[in-house]
């Protein structure tokens, strides 16, 4: 398992009380709800190894051959 850093995070109460909602939604702590969604950033944005960047508007997972099934 790739090494863990920790660090202080202060954010909006607006902002986090959303993370919260997505965490419980998505059957997540908010740790790693905070952790998706960084990783779903860096994905869209071809920053994470082996990624190219999505097309604004786009949904990860999406392509052309599996469109209107």
């Amino acid at each position: 398992m790739a090494a863990r850093k920790s660090f202080l995070l202060r954010v909006d109460a607006q902002v986090w009380a959303e993370v919260e909602r997505l965490a419980g939604e998505e059957l997540r702590s908010v740790n790693g709800q905070v952790e998706y969604l960084l990783r779903d950033s860096l994905r869209r944005r071809g920053r994470l190894s082996g990624t190219q960047p999505l097309p604004d508007g786009a949904v990860p997972g999406d392509d052309d051959e599996t469109a209107g099934r």
